[in-house]
């Protein structure tokens, strides 16, 4: 009986610790940040598998005296356990955007009044914390490489992010 109840116990305690280690079938937030232009990106996290992975999807807006713009990014995410609720998570991806300069006032005058479409692959790599309510919070860069006469080189987008999950 004594050991019927130890074995009970001790697969009680890792169910436990496997469940802790899981994250949200959903997380929907804001991505604060501000590198080249791209302040801030509505995004959606979706787990998928029986494991820590996950997609995640963004659409960032900017808007401001020179140009008007926006991006949308696909993320592939792996995530780990640190311990204590903390995660970090690294993965690939891509995104298109699309930038319109205005009044001839852009990037050293290279766009006068021009709309210019480009595509990029990234990379993101975080750590975030899972509190005990539904609350996500992290801090990321994002290193993106992109493929156009605006963005036709590497730029690292560092952000922090607050999401719900459900």
């Amino acid at each position: 009986m004594k050991k019927n109840s130890i074995l009970v116990l001790v697969a009680l305690l890792i169910g436990s610790v496997v469940s802790a280690q899981e994250i949200s079938k959903n997380a929907i937030g804001v991505r604060l940040g501000d590198s080249d232009g791209f302040g801030v990106e509505a995004n959606y996290q979706r787990a998928i598998g029986s494991n820590n992975n996950r997609l995640e999807f963004g659409l960032g807006i900017r808007d401001n005296d020179n140009y008007e713009a926006f991006k949308l990014v696909g993320l592939y995410e792996w995530v780990w356990n640190i311990d204590g609720g903390f995660n970090w998570y690294a993965g690939p991806g891509a995104g298109v955007g699309q930038v319109n300069g205005k009044d001839g006032i852009f990037e050293n005058d290279r766009f006068e009044d021009e709309d210019e479409t480009f595509a990029f692959v990234a990379g993101v790599a975080g750590i975030e914390y899972n509190f005990d309510f539904p609350l996500l919070l992290s801090l990321d860069v994002r290193p993106e490489f992109g493929f156009g006469d605006y963005r036709d080189d590497l730029d690292l987008d560092i952000a922090i992010s607050a999401r719900y999950q459900f």
